[in-house]
């Protein structure tokens, strides 16, 4: 992705050049500072291995298929809304794999489920998902007014989604024993990088993210400087080129010509461009096109959310979790219950915006 986002912007540049200073402004840094800064941390917590720990205890304990698949959708929503999608499903995902064992579980299917949970718990929070983190800083509401917003959305998808979950999957007996070590996690990493996220989450709360990174970043070089190497860097790049092909994509005559219709779009023209955009060139790209022209964030986050379901490039966690998965073929088992959470979601989205 990242080596396709820079080809687009080289030849995107040859066709329209500009002054180095213009991609420089292009960029949202307040979103990439707060995007960087949980990402640092959030790998600590993960890199901690308590919260595998923790899951490793749990399934050990559970004695069905239907109600392990219930855990695990449910974990995955809770942590998604708070260690954002991706996060959420390195933590969740290698626990899930770990249960090939067990005889006639369905991994597959538990990891879409898994897929399906981190988009409907993500939208929940202004720090679920990359959209939301520039929505948030977009719209300068405070972090509980933005969840408020979101929040009928999310519990109504995930209600459905946990009566999905009952009806595909069986009420089996199984037996779990996932082996678990007390050494392989580390409870003053998770404490250390816990309380540096809560400390620079009302940084960003008052609107100095920037500043909150560097503190985050002078944190973790004096306590636990080892995550920096695990942080997959490039996705910062990733969002970065983002921002700077879509502001190029959007001079070229032919787009130009639509987006300067969008600030005269109605409510519902313009929910439908953010869920279809998503479905066409994913949810993050969608949103950083709709907001140059539109302050109808509430709109814009539903309808990029919704569309994170449907096609799995809407949105990034369902690559993450199906190039995660064991199992050959599942791109396709995986649209079976996409396309209908798509259909339910976006339903639901506009009724509760109607």
């Amino acid at each position: 992705m990242l080596h396709v986002l820079l080809v687009v912007a080289i030849a995107l540049s040859i066709v329209s050049p500009h002054p180095f200073a213009d991609y420089v402004t292009w960029v949202d840094w307040h979103t990439i500072a707060t995007l960087a800064g949980m990402l640092l941390l959030t790998m600590g917590i993960e890199v901690s291995g308590y919260l595998e720990h923790l899951g490793r205890v749990i399934i050990n304990r559970l004695q069905q298929e239907r109600v392990l698949a219930i855990f695990l959708v449910t974990a995955s929503t809770v942590l998604s809304t708070v260690l954002t999608n991706d996060i959420a499903l390195f933590i969740v995902v290698p626990l899930t794999i770990g249960l090939r064992g067990i005889k006639n579980l369905p991994i597959g299917r538990l990891v879409i489920f898994e897929a399906l949970a981190v988009n409907a718990g993500s939208l929940l929070t202004p720090i679920g998902n990359p959209q939301n983190i520039l929505l948030w800083q977009r719209s300068h509401l405070s972090f509980a007014d933005f969840t408020w917003q979101m929040a009928p959305l999310a519990l109504a998808i995930f209600s459905i989604l946990l009566v999905a979950t009952w009806f595909c999957f069986p009420k089996q007996t199984i037996h779990a024993e996932l082996k678990d070590d007390a050494a392989s996690y580390r409870v003053g990493l998770l404490r250390t990088c816990a309380l540096l996220y809560l400390a620079f989450l009302v940084t960003v709360e008052m609107g100095y993210p920037g500043w909150g990174l560097v503190g985050v970043a002078i944190a973790v070089l004096l306590f636990c400087r080892e995550i920096i190497a695990k942080v997959d860097w490039s996705l910062i790049m990733v969002f970065i080129l983002m921002f700077i092909d879509i502001r190029l994509l959007s001079q070229l005559p032919f787009i130009q010509s639509w987006a300067s219709g969008i600030p005269q779009f109605s409510q519902l023209e313009l929910y439908l461009s953010a869920l279809l955009g998503s479905q066409v060139i994913s949810n993050v790209p969608a949103t950083i096109m709709l907001v140059q022209y539109s302050t109808a964030y509430k709109v814009i986050a539903y309808g990029v959310n919704a569309g994170g379901f449907g096609l799995a490039t809407g949105s990034l966690a369902n690559i993450i979790a199906l190039r995660m998965a064991p199992e050959r073929h599942l791109w396709l088992r995986f649209h079976a219950y996409s396309f209908p959470f798509l259909i339910i979601s976006a339903l639901l989205g506009w009724m509760l915006l109607a």
